[in-house]
């Protein structure tokens, strides 16, 4: 999916970009498989816990199967939709009874392709599924499972591939997008292929307008805030934040760069090499 780049006729339009919607072949989603999608705006319980959320166009979800447990029934892709919940495009499937359902679709799917989901090996082609240990070490997949048949949690973003490096004993090894190396076990299914639409990581908005479309409500700094609202907060003019405190959150804590996952989770003897780290 190229990126469609306008003439800057206003200040918006230079600065930003679209998604060129010409992998898309149906506009009209399955109305079988739409949930309306009720608006939360970042509260639980009526208290924010999510701030600078909030508006935005209404939207319905589609109900994508991660798990695609419907296994060694054929099915043919009737079309590539769009998903205004995710980056990725979304397949409709239509099996061989009949019933229809969402997936998650990877780059290079096309209208007319059959793909099918099998506990047992099947071809290695783009979008079938099958279990870790019946995928050649080197192959790149995507949606892939933490526990077995629990359903695709892993590598679901718009351009993302997760390459299989080994498989041992009762776990396959992989290496995820962020450089993180884990181990998984074999049992857990993936789907071949990388997922579709690479090229959303290089829209650019523009303004804030569109951010609001989105469900996005304008951020404030805490350096401009009162020292009652943020630590960063008070003095004369423009003044750093303190080297000393370092950057903190709204309510004292630090941010930025600080580790948060915590240090006694049971998975964490799976991590075999953390993700890199930001420059």
């Amino acid at each position: 999916m190229p990126i469609k780049i306008y003439k800057p006729n206003t200040a918006g339009r230079r600065k930003s970009s679209v998604q060129d919607f010409s992998d898309i072949t149906r506009t009209e989603p399955e109305k079988t498989l739409l949930v309306i999608k009720k608006e939360h705006a970042g509260r639980s319980g009526g208290k924010i816990t999510v701030r600078h959320r909030g508006a935005g166009n209404k939207r319905y979800i589609r109900l994508v199967d991660f798990r695609r447990e419907k296994f060694d029934i054929p099915a043919s892709v009737a079309s590539i939709e769009y998903d205004p919940n995710r980056g990725a495009r979304i397949a409709l499937l239509i099996y061989k009874d009949g019933e229809k359902r969402y997936m998650l679709a990877p780059n290079g799917l096309a209208v007319g392709n059959t793909v099918v989901s099998s506990l047992q090996k099947a071809e290695i082609v783009t979008g079938n599924r099958m279990p870790l240990e019946h995928i050649p070490v080197g192959v790149f997949v995507h949606s892939v499972e933490l526990q077995p048949g629990k359903g695709g949690q892993l590598g679901r973003g718009a351009g993302t591939q997760i390459q299989i490096m080994a498989v041992e004993g009762r776990f396959a090894t992989l290496k995820l997008p962020s450089g993180e190396v884990r181990r998984v076990p074999k049992a857990c299914a993936a789907t071949i292929g990388s997922v579709s639409n690479p090229d959303w990581r290089l829209v650019r908005w523009g303004k804030a307008g569109r951010m609001r479309h989105r469900g996005i409500r304008p951020t404030v700094r805490g350096k401009v805030m009162n020292p009652v609202d943020h630590p960063h907060g008070g003095g004369e003019g423009k003044h750093p934040i303190g080297l000393k405190q370092g950057p903190k959150t709204k309510w004292g804590k630090k941010a930025m760069g600080v580790k948060t996952r915590n240090a006694k989770k049971a998975t964490n003897v799976h991590i075999i090499q953390r993700r890199k780290k930001k420059r």
